[in-house]
């Protein structure tokens, strides 16, 4: 019988009580279940939806959090220090499919997670960062810590399983279908495998005539397989060689290709990666030789699948490449790949290219609420919601199947469930098609595609970033690069933007053009010249000793400035200070390391202002 359906209405939309009780939640005392189910719902569905909460969201000071003045690499930076910072407490995931009546059928689940060292060996974490303003969110929002703590999933990235599968030891497979040596043959090698082929050849041979001749008395049988260093593997006879380095196990899998109808050699690392022996097991035939494989592999993926925890899901979800939904595109993907992949690459572009690996496409609702020009600040999902529900005709209805349990009322998360409605509802408005092809969700409509692994946060679509192209976010649609901002400190406190505005268009000529003032911090603000040179020539005028006036007087009260390539540099060198001055400083006067400087082929221009994108800290 079908499982009944939860059909909502526009009005329940972003009522909590009518959602909570429609989402799975997920322990260990339910992961392997809820994991064959979730695996059934990616296969079928056409999107997944993706939220996270964590331990240390980006908060004060201020100018930590991802800004309009940065660019694609300073914004990775930050994102980076964040992922590097924080664990994941509570994961949502959320398999949803657009019927062709645009209907949203959805299959949301709760993962609770929790860094245990569940292997004694220092992974995935013995510490990590706790803000006290994300656990007060979590807290509001009914998430449940005790369950958290004692019953949360644990995980190993891909680097960490590989890591403690070679300190376990556990690592042994067969490879009999390794590529031949391409180096010539050497007399050591020659006599390597002639001494190991007639002590296979021996052994072999003596173990076959002890099966068919049974008259043997035990207590004989028993110091034979002595002699001969016979073991025995999953009831069946085996034979241990120890090797030394990559060559004799090259040499030994080769020759061992001659005697592949019953014999399966199977590799044992040592403790520090390399292989420290090669076991060959004798089958009673070629067909219980591959059950002993299948038993083998099967076997194997159980370990790992214990061995991976919580990474299952992301390897599903990686493995059927549907495109990945967020809200917040850079966090979330760089705490993902941080705990579940790899360490982060320093690079912006490294790190797109190696996540298009895993997720090969990622949509961000932010860029699609650009689209609707006119739409006021939208701080967070249900915000958003609301907004479009009010000023927008675009039913969506929405099918939950009713797969909730006793007691899970009581934990929170609603967002994977509430960014899969919303990501329908924008292409409902926009007039974008949320259908994709057959063949497992390769190809989406070209407006979609457009808006797909974008990862700068304030873009307004991907063009901007392959033109280098990026549209400001004030009253107007001019745009700003780098090369015309100058950061400035040292002024005194309590100053607003007008009043320091003001006071530098009366210290100098140079302020009697164009040119504008916004505070980044209380400690330090950014002038743009809007007129091209005007920035190098302010840097020049105060570095020179021929400052007068009111601005020799500004600089006498202890006024600094700098150029962007000090704050990229800064992000660069990981200087994370409580005030983005001090930070500058230590910039200015660091000397531990030449940082190239990539402007020349990256994206020079920032976003100047945009407030246009969902933040869910300010839930």
């Amino acid at each position: 019988m079908a499982a009944p359906l939860l059909r909502l209405q526009k009005r329940s939309l972003c009522s909590k009580a009518s959602w909570k009780w429609r989402v799975k939640q997920v322990t260990t005392s339910n992961f392997q279940q809820s994991l064959e189910e979730i695996q059934t719902h990616i296969s079928n569905s056409h999107f997944i939806a993706v939220s996270i909460d964590n331990t240390a969201s980006p908060s004060p000071p201020s100018w930590h959090r991802l800004l309009p003045l940065d660019t694609a690499q300073t914004a990775y930076s930050k994102a980076t220090r964040s992922a590097q910072r924080s664990h994941p407490l509570h994961f949502a995931v959320c398999p949803f499919s657009v019927t062709p009546s645009n209907n949203l059928v959805a299959h949301p689940y709760n993962f609770l997670l929790f860094p245990r060292d569940e292997l004694k060996m220092g992974m995935p974490s013995y510490s990590f960062s706790c803000q006290t303003s994300s656990l007060a969110s979590l807290a509001r929002q009914g998430f449940d810590f005790n369950a958290c703590v004692y019953d949360g999933i644990s995980y190993l990235s891909r680097e960490q399983e590989s890591v403690a599968k070679i300190r376990l030891g556990t690592a042994f497979h067969s490879s009999l279908g390794m590529m031949k040596s391409s180096s010539p043959s050497t007399v050591a090698d020659s006599v390597f495998v002639e001494r190991i082929r007639s002590r296979i050849k021996h052994w072999r041979k003596t173990c076959k005539s002890s099966n068919t001749n049974t008259s043997h008395d035990e207590l004989i049988n028993s110091l034979k397989n002595i002699v001969l260093g016979c073991e025995h593997f999953r009831s069946r006879p085996c034979l241990t060689i120890d090797v030394c380095g990559d060559r004799q196990v090259q040499l030994l899998l080769e020759m061992l290709v001659d005697y592949s109808d019953d014999l399966l050699p199977l590799i044992i690392p040592g403790k520090s990666g390399t292989t420290q022996a090669v076991r060959i097991v004798l089958a009673n035939s070629e067909e219980d030789k591959e059950l002993l494989e299948r038993a083998l592999q099967n076997f194997e993926e159980e370990e790992n699948k214990k061995i991976r925890g919580f990474r299952e899901v992301i390897e599903l979800i990686s493995a059927s490449q549907k495109p990945v939904i967020s809200h917040n595109c850079l966090n979330d993907c760089t705490l993902i790949y941080s705990k579940f992949i790899a360490p982060l690459p320093p690079e912006v572009d490294e790190f797109m290219s190696s996540l298009c690996m895993v997720f090969p496409k990622v949509l961000d609702v932010n860029y699609l609420m650009k689209k609707i020009g006119t739409m006021r600040k939208m701080t967070n999902i249900p915000s958003a919601i609301s907004y479009l529900n009010n000023h927008f005709f675009a039913p969506v209805d929405l099918e939950i199947p009713d797969q909730a349990t006793v007691k899970e009322g009581k934990i929170h998360g609603l967002n994977a469930l509430r960014l899969s409605y919303l990501f329908v509802k924008l292409c409902s408005i926009l007039k974008i098609s949320p259908k994709v092809t057959e063949s497992g969700s390769k190809h989406l409509a070209p407006e979609l595609e457009d808006f797909t692994n974008v990862f700068h946060p304030y873009s307004a679509d991907i063009q901007e970033l392959l033109n280098e192209d990026v549209r400001m976010w004030t009253n107007n649609t001019r745009k700003v690069s780098c090369d015309h901002l100058i950061f400035l400190w040292g002024f005194k406190s309590g100053m607003t933007a007008g009043m320091l505005k003001s006071v530098l268009r009366a210290s100098h000529d140079i302020f009697s053009g164009e040119f504008d003032v916004r505070l980044v911090d209380k400690s330090c603000a950014i002038v743009v010249f809007w007129q091209p040179g005007l920035s190098k020539d302010f840097l020049d005028v105060m570095n020179s000793e021929e400052l007068n006036g009111d601005l020799k007087e500004l600089v006498s009260d202890g006024l600094r400035v700098t150029g962007y390539e000090t704050y990229k540099k800064m992000c660069r060198l990981g200087l994370w200070e409580m005030d983005l001055a001090e930070s500058l400083e230590r910039a200015l006067e660091s000397s531990a390391c030449n940082i190239e400087s990539n402007c020349d082929r990256k994206s020079s221009e920032i976003h100047w202002f945009d407030d246009k994108v969902i933040n869910l800290d300010d839930l």
